[in-house]
């Protein structure tokens, strides 16, 4: 089932990827109708003044709120985008509590009021901090994919399917770090905290696209990985900042030098298509597992930003930034579309 003719709703809906999802959603994808469900009611007010659409609904909740869930999931729902969540890496160390009620009891509002509303796909976004986690965030992402895979348990029997999507930091969203050195170039000195530091990186743009196109893919319990480009953390700056003077401040807590998107013993069960790999479910009891596309991976294998075989350049991301060259002529882009 894709998503054309269909009423979508976007938990976090007002978020950097929701209302990039929204537009895509109804301009390229014929959807019929999306609701934005999110907590806050004056990033609603904008949304709903920006795009000045009939066809997008707001709701007023909260992913802890089971009730609320219900009631918004009734309105003949067909699609469940899961984007609300607690991000910001130190916040979810100091209040984990918190983040445990939000990204983790919150994942299982979700999949028990699609179940009892008849919700037939749901997809949730993952993070590559999920895999092998060190912080308190990937934790709780890597709980909630644990349960929405294994919801599909909890489904059988019913129309209900779940999957996940996963991948790597977004061009430009909000508190990634190019915003931030963008502000820092302003006081004429950025921090950089190793310059080994590799990271998984694609566009808004191709963020919605992967998860408009991977919802029609699914057949229950998968986790879809899109093969996107690394980037050095010195060629970003090379990018965003070039001849900024360069602070180094050392790893911060709960931060990796490389980030991992398939792990070693995940590539035992995923398979590889053109442009993402499937990483398909180990426990699979409601008998949707096959996936007769894609190879097998070979032993060993693992989808790393350090060892990817795509990469970004600085005039790459300037290109995706809008930014003008700062290099005499610029390289060749590498799997950026």
């Amino acid at each position: 089932m894709s998503i054309s003719n269909k009423t979508i709703l976007v938990t976090g809906g007002t978020g950097s990827f929701g209302k990039r999802f929204t537009k895509m959603a109804l301009a390229e994808y014929g959807a019929e109708r999306v609701i934005v469900f999110s907590r806050d009611e004056l990033k609603q007010h904008e949304m709903r003044e920006h795009f000045n659409d009939s066809r997008i609904g707001f709701f007023i909740g909260d992913v802890r709120d089971k009730d609320r869930l219900y009631r918004a999931f009734r309105a003949d729902v067909d699609v469940v985008v899961h984007t609300a969540a607690l991000k910001q890496v130190g916040a979810c160390e100091y209040n984990p509590f918190e983040a445990v009620k939000t990204n983790i009891l919150g994942a299982q509002n979700i999949i028990e009021a699609a179940i009892d509303c008849g919700v037939p796909k749901v997809m949730a976004l993952s993070t590559d901090k999920a895999t092998n986690p060190v912080n308190l965030y990937g934790a709780t992402k890597l709980a909630a994919e644990k349960l929405f895979v294994q919801g599909n348990s909890y489904a059988s029997g019913t129309r209900t399917r779940f999957s996940c999507v996963r991948y790597g930091n977004v061009v430009g969203s909000r508190g990634s770090v190019v915003p931030v050195f963008q502000e820092q170039v302003k006081r004429g000195r950025i921090t950089v905290t190793d310059e080994r530091m590799t990271r998984f990186w694609l566009t808004q743009g191709q963020g919605a696209r992967f998860v408009a196109d991977s919802v029609g893919l699914m057949k229950g319990g998968e986790i879809f990985v899109p093969r996107i480009p690394s980037m050095g953390i010195m060629d970003l700056v090379k990018a965003v900042a070039p001849g900024v003077d360069i602070e180094h401040i050392g790893i911060r807590p709960g931060e990796k030098l490389h980030e991992v998107l398939v792990s070693i013993d995940e590539a035992r069960h995923t398979v590889e298509l053109e442009d993402m790999y499937v990483i398909k479910p180990e426990f699979h009891w409601w008998g949707t597992s096959s996936w007769a596309e894609g190879k097998t991976l070979p032993d060993g294998f693992s989808f790393a930003s350090n060892t990817n075989d795509r990469w970004l350049s600085a005039e790459d991301l300037r290109r995706l930034l809008g930014l003008q060259s700062q290099d005499p002529a610029p390289t060749a882009a590498a799997g950026v579309d």
